[in-house]
């Protein structure tokens, strides 16, 4: 009797033979080879045949798939359903081999078996094909991404969707930030309005919403000294509705300081008392001296009232009643002495 055995993982054909096995019968007679039929098969040569048969049709049915599968590139719309069509025959086929398969998990996406690769993220696990980022719906599969709410973006999208903008070029801000002028900028991006240069150890101003370094703010909007038209800095005046280094607060004319602390303000200039007379030409043509209080005006000058006297014998004059020679004043008495011929 002839008994046959299928290996479970190598189509293998062994041939065994039992104690009690027939043996054909045989001549003593050698006959000369001629053709003849074919004898009938036996049982067990029928059945050999039929099972080798069944192997090969299982081979070719594994090759035409896997020919199949490496010419059949499927689209973006019909990847995802290909793909597990495929994994899924591919499982069946390996039962079928009698291969078993431990599944590693289900996915969180399709909620099938996960038996090749698989990536554990965000706490879950799944097919490395169906790992994708949430916007753009691209794999993201073992790739680097970031996580919100619980769900993954590709770090294209999520700096595009989430992370704060520079307020000079508006791009989004991958690496450093800095924040100034609640905004937020790149760190190089960060410099003076006017100059363009990066800000050192002394910090920025602000003006308008805009930073300035040290030098450009106080010389674009710092007040001005009406003296020299430098910054003020520090210590200042106010005076004739303006600021002044205090030493540059000065008489426009002899620049001596006012020490008593009073001046006096000419065309929106500060000037000492002699030097606003003398501007003025209220300046006693007799004594040199500012002129208060009455003044007498005569021979295109003024004079103190008791400045205005004979140039000979100092008598003081009337306004009405003098005489005048080469620029100076007399009495008549005098005039008709020295003048009279």
């Amino acid at each position: 009797m002839v008994k046959l055995k299928l290996s479970s993982s190598i189509a293998e054909v062994q041939l065994e033979h039992t104690t009690n096995t027939q043996e054909p019968n045989i001549h003593s007679e050698v006959q000369e080879p001629k053709e003849s039929p074919a004898p009938p098969k036996t049982l067990a040569a029928a059945q050999l045949d039929e099972l080798m048969a069944h192997l090969s049709d299982m081979q070719a049915e594994v090759a035409v798939k896997a020919d199949i599968s490496k010419k059949h590139v499927p689209g973006k719309q019909d990847h995802g359903v290909s793909l597990d069509s495929m994994l899924g025959g591919l499982e069946q086929d390996l039962q079928d081999l009698g291969i078993a398969t431990v599944p590693k998990g289900h996915c969180a996406s399709c909620r099938k078996p996960i038996a090749g690769k698989v990536i554990h993220a965000l706490g879950q696990s799944w097919h490395p094909e169906h790992f994708v980022c949430t916007h753009c719906k691209e794999e993201v599969g073992f790739r680097p991404f970031f996580e919100r709410s619980g769900v993954a973006y590709c770090p294209e999208d999520y700096h595009r969707l989430f992370s704060p903008r520079c307020a000079y070029c508006a791009a989004p801000i991958r690496d450093r930030v800095l924040t100034a002028m609640d905004q937020t900028w790149h760190p190089e991006h960060f410099f003076c309005s006017h100059c363009g240069e990066v800000f050192g150890p002394e910090g920025f101003h602000e003006k308008d919403k805009k930073p300035y370094c040290r030098k450009d703010f106080l010389a674009m909007f710092s007040p001005k000294c009406s003296g020299c038209s430098r910054p003020v800095l520090e210590n200042y005046l106010s005076a004739l509705d303006t600021v002044w280094h205090p030493e540059c607060f000065v008489c426009g004319d002899c620049f001596s300081s006012f020490s008593t602390g009073s001046f006096f303000e000419l065309d929106g200039r500060p000037f000492c008392e002699l030097h606003y007379h003398h501007r003025r030409g209220t300046l006693c043509h007799g004594c040199g001296q500012p002129i208060t209080g009455r003044c007498i005006s005569a021979m295109g000058h003024k004079f103190h009232p008791e400045h205005f006297v004979c140039a000979f014998c100092l008598t003081q004059l009337n306004k009405g009643i003098f005489q005048e020679q080469n620029d100076k004043t007399y009495c008549q008495p005098c005039f008709n002495k020295l003048f009279s011929l």
